[in-house]
């Protein structure tokens, strides 16, 4: 019999443990809204970072639903998704969060680099409205993972291509939470917000220049860099 020696929990597996409990004995129901970040961070006594962390899974669990402005609140959910494996809900969201960005390295290259060639003036307004939100984001302690996703569809619409924007549009909700979860974990790793918000300057600039070479060269960068930091997250992490 192959027995592995027991690790100790990650902390953020701790904090999904407890709410998980909380959710099977009734004492969280469906439409409770937790605590805020903070309160939450101080009642653990652990890190925001650790609490991100901990929502996201759950939100990826099914188990609770994050609502921009207002909160965290507890989802109408069955038994089942409140006992599934925490194990195997992170496995699979590991292969999708590396698979997804292997994905968007074929397609946001070619992407950006029609984007500089193509970008009429109301696109270039639209790249830097998102860019000044996840500016906003970072000064706030937000993820950001809202103005990271409109900018790479600003990008999109910016290339004037119908069929990328629907290829855009047929992962967006995935992407949506590949985004999310791979800032906590890139955060948690002391990837700094201002790196990643720096790489989407670098991206946008080359795109007003109609730079294509540079642009795709960045947002091949940019992708890439996301992919190396998370495989050495998840290496120096394994369970």
């Amino acid at each position: 019999m192959d027995l592995k020696p027991i690790k100790t929990k990650k902390i953020y597996e701790e904090i999904i443990e407890q709410i998980r409990i909380l959710v099977i004995k009734g004492e969280l129901k469906s439409g409770d809204r937790l605590p805020s970040e903070r309160d939450l961070a101080v009642r653990f006594n652990v890190s925001r970072a650790s609490v991100r962390e901990a929502l996201s899974a759950l939100e990826m669990m099914g188990l609770v639903e994050i609502r921009s402005g207002e909160g965290t609140f507890i989802k109408e959910v069955n038994l089942d998704s409140v006992v599934t494996p925490l194990a195997w809900v992170l496995s699979m969201e590991k292969d999708i969060l590396i698979e997804l960005l292997e994905v968007r390295k074929m397609l946001e290259g070619q992407t950006v680099a029609l984007a500089a060639k193509r970008a009429a003036p109301e696109d270039l307004r639209e790249l830097a409205d998102a860019l000044k939100a996840m500016l906003d984001d970072m000064q706030m302690g937000r993820l950001g993972e809202e103005a990271d996703m409109r900018f790479h569809y600003a990008v999109a619409r910016a290339s004037k291509n119908k069929i990328l924007l629907r290829l855009m549009n047929a992962i967006s909700d995935t992407m949506h939470q590949s985004l999310k979860a791979s800032r906590v974990r890139l955060y948690e790793e002391n990837v700094s917000p201002e790196r990643l918000y720096k790489e989407h300057v670098f991206i946008l600039e080359a795109i007003t220049k109609q730079n294509d070479e540079d642009a795709r060269r960045y947002m091949l960068e940019h992708l890439a860099g996301v992919e190396e930091r998370l495989l050495r997250y998840y290496s120096s992490n394994e369970v």
